[in-house]
């Protein structure tokens, strides 16, 4: 049995330090620490899991090459979450400027089926996102999956904590009502189409 990491047991900060300074191993433990939820800020704000893989990549290689430069100012997590944005962000950009129909925005991941109603939760969750304002999308997410603070979000975005607090009421206002069921023309909300028992034809 091979014997723990010691890398491991590091914190980010350690680590971070180390990897500035050429270890290899470090940064690679760094960066496999926070991969997943780089991913998820990422397929979130983009909702296409090609896109967001893409971006990922770039917001990783983006933190190898700018490792150097973290000055420790902030937590290592808001520094990646800053660079994971961005290239999030960019991406989305490219995207809008490339020439695809307007209705491919979001792919749906089959749910697996240990947890269905799960995973339809999310796919419902990630389109309606997609169909938000970015700036708006942006805040919400790091909001409501990264839980940072209003401080830590007016960092990552560039932007004064008014404005975040703004940006987060507005964008869960905006991603409530894309959840909504739709209404009918009376202005009442459509009842989900009742399924046929075995006696009607």
């Amino acid at each position: 049995m091979a014997p723990p990491d010691p890398l491991q047991a590091r914190d980010d900060t350690t680590l971070a330090r180390l990897a500035a300074v050429g270890d290899r191993d470090a940064l690679d433990v760094l960066l496999s620490r926070h991969l997943d939820l780089v991913h998820s800020i990422c397929r979130r704000i983009l909702g296409n899991p090609e896109d967001a893989l893409d971006a990922t990549q770039e917001a990783l290689i983006s933190v190898a090459r700018a490792i150097g430069r973290f000055d420790e100012r902030s937590a290592f997590t808001t520094w990646l979450y800053r660079i994971a944005t961005n290239a999030a962000l960019d991406e989305l950009r490219r995207r809008q400027r490339r020439p695809t129909p307007a209705e491919i925005l979001v792919e749906p991941v089959a749910p697996t089926s240990s947890a269905p109603e799960a995973a339809g939760d999310r796919i419902d969750i990630d389109a309606a996102l997609a169909r938000i304002t970015e700036e708006f999308r942006a805040a919400v997410v790091l909001r409501d999956l990264c839980d940072l603070d209003y401080a830590q979000i007016a960092e990552v975005l560039g932007v004064p904590p008014g404005t975040v607090r703004s940006r987060i009421a507005r964008g869960r206002a905006a991603l409530a009502a894309e959840l909504e069921p739709p209404r009918d023309p009376a202005g009442n909300q459509a009842e989900p189409p009742q399924r046929p028992t075995e006696h009607q034809p």
